[in-house]
């Protein structure tokens, strides 16, 4: 099973690899993705720490922020709402 994994995590590298250097992506896909990152991680922050959704709190780690950092706000919305159906914790 382990091996598998590995497997499939180098096959993904490798097709990543080989359709960034075909498309001649340059540096700046990284820079918005990182600018979409750092905005996640401040939006998650702000939720948590905030007190606008009292009683809630979605930690910060790489599962969510990808989430975020993919849907945006929305994605902020799909975590509350997982939360609340998931764990039942009321607002």
């Amino acid at each position: 099973m382990r091996s598998a994994v590995w497997l499939v995590l180098i096959a993904c590298v490798v097709v990543l690899s080989y359709l960034i250097l075909k498309k001649r992506l340059g540096i700046g896909w990284l820079t918005v993705f990182g600018a979409h990152m750092a905005l996640a991680a401040i939006a998650l922050y702000v939720i948590n720490y905030s007190g606008w959704v009292t009683q809630v709190y979605i930690p910060i780690n790489p599962v969510t922020m990808g989430v975020v950092t993919a849907l945006g706000v929305p994605g902020i919305a799909l975590l509350l709402g997982l939360k609340m159906i998931l764990f039942g914790q009321a607002m």
